[in-house]
């Protein structure tokens, strides 16, 4: 079987040291010296000041929201994962769709003004599969109107736009540390900021308001991580530029395969230096996707349909027309793309999407 990911899995016996530490300690959670070397490497990494390690991606926009103090209108994309749309509607926002750009797969900067009313906070955008969104436009519209903006940067460890992480960029940039991701912790998310007011309240939020074990800074929630997720993240983060450079040999790969396959492409955004999350491509029409998708998962290999469907046709939003991301919606897939995926299974799944073309 191929599947569409595989988690990266370091050497055992490294993770196995990290779990004897552990133990020995017996402390296993609520900040413990795990997660601050993990929050501090992550930081030296990326060059950020501010970070903190959350227990997942959706936790990570839900603190983003509460900390700016949404509660109104959030402008967003209905091409995304789920957990975008329904973080905001969790916190009591009403999200409200714009299109995307047919050809990044991120939110089109063009048809936000057309939205705004004296309702609307902020704006919430997805870096789709990593490639940047067209950041100077929004921030430029967010300046105008003055309203907040938070990345869904979920797809993006590794990824930089302009010569800096991506995760700088926004009042609050979230990601993902999911097992699926390139860079993982199992469970696990990100939130940063270049505020330290602003991530410093969220350091309260993700501790249940607490500030010491007496005294509460206001509402919080358990937003924390574990020893043993840090532990994993700190075991992967030795391994993060073989990783990256993997990645984009298979997604270069993939280029030189499939070239005579007649799909469309993602174009990546001017300014962006990509980290090669994911290989989407685009077919002709939505029958000839299910139909690859068919012969693909006749020999046990598993693309998947990100993001499918548009996020605007949800049973508990607001219906809004969004005919491109609904048309790029019906006819994506996207192909396996992990770590120690073989050349041979690149080149049997290539085969097998053109034989069907020309069938």
């Amino acid at each position: 079987m191929i599947p569409v990911t595989k988690p990266f899995a370091p050497p055992i016996e490294e993770y196995q040291r990290y779990l004897e530490d552990i133990w020995s300690r017996k402390w296993f959670t609520n900040n413990g010296p795990l997660v601050n070397d993990f929050e501090l490497k992550i930081k030296q990494r990326l060059n950020q000041k501010h970070f903190l390690f959350v227990n997942n991606g959706t936790i990570a926009i839900q603190l983003a929201i509460k900390a700016l103090g949404i509660k109104k209108k959030v402008i967003t994309t209905p091409f995304s994962y789920v957990a975008t749309t329904s973080s905001l509607v969790w916190e009591g926002c009403k999200p409200v769709f714009v299109d995307i750009q047919k050809d990044t797969f991120n939110i089109d900067p063009a048809k936000i003004e057309e939205v705004i009313d004296q309702d609307a906070e902020a704006i919430l955008a997805t870096h789709c599969f990593g490639n940047a969104c067209d950041i100077d436009a929004i921030h430029a519209i967010a300046k105008k109107y003055n309203l907040k903006v938070i990345y869904d940067a979920a797809h993006c460890f590794g990824t930089s736009y302009q010569g800096k992480c991506i995760f700088g960029y926004g009042d609050i940039s979230t990601t993902s540390f999911h097992a699926t991701k390139i860079f993982h912790t199992i469970e696990g998310g990100g939130v940063f900021s270049q505020n330290p007011q602003l991530l410093r309240r969220m350091a309260y939020m993700r501790n249940f308001g607490h500030d010491g074990p007496e005294q509460f800074q206001g509402l919080g929630i358990n937003g924390k991580n574990s020893e043993f997720h840090a532990a994993m993240g700190l075991a992967n983060l030795k391994y993060i530029d073989e990783i990256l450079k993997e990645r984009k040999t298979q997604f270069e790969r993939y280029d030189s395969l499939l070239e005579k396959l007649r799909v469309e492409k993602q174009r990546i955004q001017k300014g962006t230096d990509y980290n090669y999350s994911y290989y989407p491509i685009v077919f002709e029409s939505e029958e000839v996707t299910m139909k690859m998708k068919l012969e693909l998962e006749k020999r046990e290999i598993f693309p998947r349909r990100y993001f499918y469907p548009s996020l605007s046709s949800l049973n508990y939003v607001e219906k809004t027309e969004t005919p491109i991301s609904d048309n790029i919606a019906s006819r994506i897939l996207c192909l396996p793309l992990f770590h120690d995926l073989s050349v041979q299974e690149q080149v049997l799944i290539s085969r097998v999407l053109l034989r069907e073309q020309n069938n």
